[in-house]
């Protein structure tokens, strides 16, 4: 056991009580984080224009401060991209995080002195908690990769500005640096498939014990060094990989195709992060869930999903949520975001202490027909037929067929990229259908009353996923695809690249 290795025990164990007594106190801790947040942002051009003065409880923070999209915050974010200080927080961000909003464009994110340490601490303190938990530790003494966006700046504006893995990828501490990959000058390119060749090659000759980043593009990671190396499997090319770190999507659809490239089941840990906050990380490997990050500089708001587009929708805090109940997601952060709609759906599993899955996003659902399907619900759907028939998948989209040809009745639609050959879709699809009617009552209820007809699925050609998503420039980094819409915009696209079935 090297140097890291055994010193990152006892630190570990430190970390993991720290974060115990905090969990343990949530309401507390809350109201605690509640309180600094309204203080320091009392002079700030939001805290004047919403009476941050008045506020002395939650009931007056929802009183005097909206829900918010990012672009009803936007009069103040373009104040803060212009340079302006004490907008949304005191002084100026640090950075601005660029990102691809999939329910608008481009969103320029402040990231603060205060908020930086969020970001940082959370992802180390998931791999702290698991080896206090696990006790392993012979990972800490290899090589590492982090597959992220490019850590280059734009300063051209008054804040600089980038991705938030690139941002990130500067405060890496220093006792891992000589451990992470790539290289600078590698993590630096900025075309994706590039970049991934030269990591490949970085990569290929050193002892990797822990990668981390989104499924779908460290799937490609491994699809490439497996053909870059002949050898059958990652295991065979780092027999030291142990730990396999990610976030974004769900890792069960992906979980059989990874394991079959891997060639042997590893242990995982998610990540709940965003620009906007670092939420939540897995803190054990025994416990279903995240730990909601309640201690991090975000106070959490919930509105229960169903009643989200209700004209005055309840708030609900911390104290107030229960298991079960799929939740829309909202923060106000120590970077300057105010009762923000982050977009995303969570449901908690456990509240001692709080942990979350997180269920969906919040306008991504398939409800033509009033059946309300969640993301949720299509991921598990797919991970019984695929564990069911022994079928892997790569990707998948679902989309409503409102108005099918010849007046048939209309059915939903999946759009399926197989790892494999295409198999025999009508078992598949079967045992898709079946599970689609356990999981959502409204959608059997549909099918058994003859309003829909059994869904139908589209085969895509291989790497056809991966071809849309470089069409539009999101390949690679942390941009993800949709699982499933309420309308055809990006259907009518897989259109053009499906199989004849």
């Amino acid at each position: 056991m090297g140097v890291k290795a055994s010193l990152s025990k006892p630190f570990a164990n430190f970390i993991a009580l720290k974060n115990k007594l905090w969990s343990k106190r949530p309401v507390e801790t809350q109201q605690k984080v509640f309180e600094q947040l309204i203080a320091t942002a009392q002079k700030t051009a939001f805290g004047k224009d919403h009476n941050f003065k008045d506020i002395k409880s939650y009931e007056d923070f929802k009183r005097l401060v909206p829900i918010r999209s990012y672009e009803d915050l936007q009069e103040y974010t373009d104040r803060v991209i212009a340079g302006e200080a004490n907008i949304l927080w005191p002084g100026k961000p640090l950075y601005l995080s660029k990102t691809s909003g999939t329910t608008s464009g481009t969103k320029y994110i402040p990231l603060t002195k205060a908020s930086m340490p969020n970001h940082i601490n959370g992802a180390r303190d998931a791999i702290l908690h698991y080896i206090a938990e696990t006790g392993k530790t012979q990972f800490v003494d290899h090589k590492m990769i982090f597959l992220q966006g490019s850590p280059d700046l734009d300063s051209s504006g008054a804040i600089p500005t980038g991705r938030l893995s690139g941002i990130v990828a500067h405060y890496v501490p220093n006792y891992l640096q000589k451990n992470r990959m790539p290289s600078q000058k590698t993590n630096a390119i900025a075309d994706w498939e590039k970049k991934l060749d030269a990591i490949c090659k970085e990569t290929l000759s050193e002892k990797m014990s822990l990668i981390s980043g989104i499924p779908p593009w460290v799937q490609m990671y491994f699809e490439r060094l497996i053909a870059l190396s002949g050898k059958k499997d990652i295991k065979s090319i780092f027999p030291e990989f142990s730990l396999l770190i990610y976030g974004g999507v769900n890792y069960e659809p992906y979980r059989s195709s990874m394991e079959k490239l891997i060639g042997k089941r590893i242990d995982t840990i998610e990540l709940y992060t965003a620009s906007e906050g670092f939420i939540a990380f897995q803190d054990s490997q025994k416990e279903e869930g995240m730990l909601l990050l309640l201690n991090s500089g975000i106070f959490y708001e919930f509105i229960p999903a169903d009643q989200f587009f209700d004209e005055n929708p309840p708030r609900l805090s911390i104290e107030e949520v229960e298991i079960g109940i799929n939740y829309a997601i909202i923060l106000s952060t120590n970077a300057g975001l105010w009762a923000y709609n982050i977009g995303d759906t969570v449901k908690f599993v456990n509240k001692s202490p709080y942990r979350i899955v997180v269920s969906g996003r919040i306008k991504h659902f398939t409800s033509a027909f009033g059946e309300h399907i969640i993301v949720e619900e299509v991921e598990k759907a797919m991970a019984y037929a695929c564990k069911t028939t022994k079928i892997e998948v790569a990707e998948f989209h679902l989309a409503p067929q409102v108005s099918p040809p010849e007046g048939k009745l209309p059915y939903h639609e999946w759009f399926i990229e197989f790892a494999t050959n295409k198999p025999d879709l009508t078992t598949f699809q079967q045992a898709l259908d079946k599970k689609m009617q356990e999981l959502n009552p409204y959608y059997k209820d549909l099918i058994q009353g003859k309003v829909l007809q059994p869904l139908k699925i589209n085969s895509i050609v291989k790497g056809g996923f991966q071809a849309y998503m470089k069409s539009k420039g999101k390949l690679g980094g942390q941009n993800k695809l949709p699982r499933l819409a309420n309308d055809r915009r990006l259907a009518e696209a897989l259109e053009e690249i499906k199989e004849n079935n």
